[in-house]
């Protein structure tokens, strides 16, 4: 007797169920928790883009940096060594993505299979605003707008769009982002740090928060239209402790009360934008890590947490004291491990590994609603 045409439904909605489970399996070898990882922000997740900036300042390829890393090289990490997202990839079974701006200045053939296991745009100095003079950094809307658009068409082209979005969509997406804007609002025009930052004066704390906030969502949401369904957003660090804003303190070298504040209302928009669109968009997730008070707490508890030194950084000043440059001149602590600040701005390998350990397994309030294992684990 044939079947049922309820019968047949039924069977065929198993089948299509069971290709994609396959075809996600498929994708998930050796050990990896999702097929790839695309990652967007600044410096502190750049491995390299800005190296093809030959003009810009705001690089990391100079000695010093990369002194711990395999063979002593510097490769465009504004580190020591190794930075979070190479911890994060590491912790997903994955190989740390590749600087885009050095795949595409590279062969092209095979180049759709490179994008397929995930890419790192990010760009040192970039901003939520499009705040650098141009040249010096790939902005956030050039690598959501140009960079990420390429690749998205590239994998459509190559994939057709249903299976480039099921690979998008099984995939994480990393977005570091907003600290250089809080810096350049909170320092005093009169302070060179190689950006513009006059122009952002005219706006009160909470406005020009706001203003971030509505730009980021503008941007996270052209991200979703093209694609991403889980996104781990490292929120703003405690921007007013970073060496660079203590400097503003000339006799106590304290904290800038003024741009942790801006950090803390930075966070508490982001996480509202983000339960903003995951009630829009039912199949949209998400990680916020509130790294402002994860590293707080190594600031305020240094022994408890294996730091010697919270508030100063261990390369020197660098060439020309130019914000992130860690240069040839700059004079380097002998012991990494024990210092939370490796330059004027970025954190050491050791507080990378550290942060990205607690926003992969921790729990809330330090990262919510769910940690980036968790994002991983949902179907």
């Amino acid at each position: 007797m044939a079947p049922s045409r309820k019968s047949a439904t039924t069977i065929i909605a198993a089948c299509g169920l069971l290709l994609l489970c396959a075809s996600f399996m498929a994708e998930l070898v050796h050990g990896e928790l999702v097929p790839a990882l695309y990652v967007l922000g600044d410096s502190q997740a750049d491995a390299g883009n800005n190296n093809h900036l030959v003009l810009s300042p705001l690089r990391a390829n100079f000695p010093r940096n990369g002194i711990d890393y395999p063979g002593q090289q510097a490769t465009g990490r504004f580190s020591n060594g190794l930075n979070f997202v190479d911890f994060l990839a590491g912790s997903l079974g994955l190989a740390s993505p590749l600087p885009y701006h050095s795949i595409i200045s590279n062969a092209t053939a095979g180049r759709h299979s490179t994008f397929l296991k995930g890419v790192n745009f990010a760009s040192g100095g970039a901003g939520v605003l499009d705040i650098t003079n141009k040249g010096q950094c790939f902005s956030f809307d050039h690598q959501v707008e140009r960079d990420y658009l390429n690749v998205y068409t590239d994998l459509v082209r190559q994939l057709g769009r249903p299976q480039a979005m099921a690979h998008l969509a099984r995939s994480v997406f990393t977005v570091a982002i907003g600290g250089n804007d809080i810096i350049l609002r909170a320092a005093p025009p009169t302070v060179t740090v190689e950006l513009p930052a006059a122009e952002l004066q005219v706006f009160p704390p909470q406005p020009f928060v706001d203003l971030l906030a509505r730009t980021l969502e503008r941007q996270l949401q052209r991200l979703y239209e093209l694609g991403m369904r889980r996104l781990f957003l490292v929120g703003a660090a405690p921007i007013g402790c970073l060496p660079v804003m203590r400097e503003l303190n000339l006799l106590t070298k304290e904290c800038h009360a003024g741009a942790n504040d801006m950090a803390a209302r930075y966070n508490a928009a982001a996480a509202s934008l983000l339960r903003r669109m995951s009630e829009r968009h039912p199949d949209f997730r998400y990680a916020f890590f509130d790294v402002r008070a994860a590293l707080m707490q190594y600031i305020d508890e240094p022994q408890a947490n294996g730091y010697a030194e919270v508030k100063a950084a261990c390369c020197g000043l660098g060439d020309n004291k130019a914000m992130y440059r860690c240069g040839r001149v700059s004079s380097v602590c002998p012991d990494r491990t024990d210092h939370v600040f490796w330059d004027l701005v970025h954190p050491t390998e050791t507080t990378a590994r550290k942060l990205t350990a607690v926003a992969f397994a921790g729990d809330a309030p330090l990262v919510s609603p769910m940690n980036v294992r968790q994002l991983c684990a949902i179907l």
